[in-house]
């Protein structure tokens, strides 16, 4: 297992261990449409947005292992390599 320095934000090897489910619904073409700051993505849809990576990635054949990474899959499916961050506000 690689082992990475935390973010400036202490958090910990956040890319790479599972591909991260997101409220926002998919729309491939959101991003050329949407406000500049915090978009929210469509109101509707039929997929779920997905970011991260997974620890299926590898640097040989994933070229979207980063945080920003974004993809897409229906909110009733289920793999070993798609979850989710639980968060603390305290």
């Amino acid at each position: 297992m690689r082992e990475f320095e935390p973010n400036p934000y202490d958090v910990w090897q956040s890319v790479g261990n599972v591909w991260e489910w997101c409220s926002d619904w998919w729309d491939a073409n959101f991003y050329a449409h949407s406000p500049g700051k915090n978009p929210t993505g469509p109101a509707a849809g039929r997929q779920r947005i997905m970011r991260g990576g997974s620890f299926l990635c590898h640097d040989s054949y994933c070229n979207r292992y980063r945080n920003s990474a974004r993809a897409s899959n229906t909110p009733d499916s289920a793999a070993a390599n798609i979850g989710f961050r639980t968060v603390s506000l305290a």
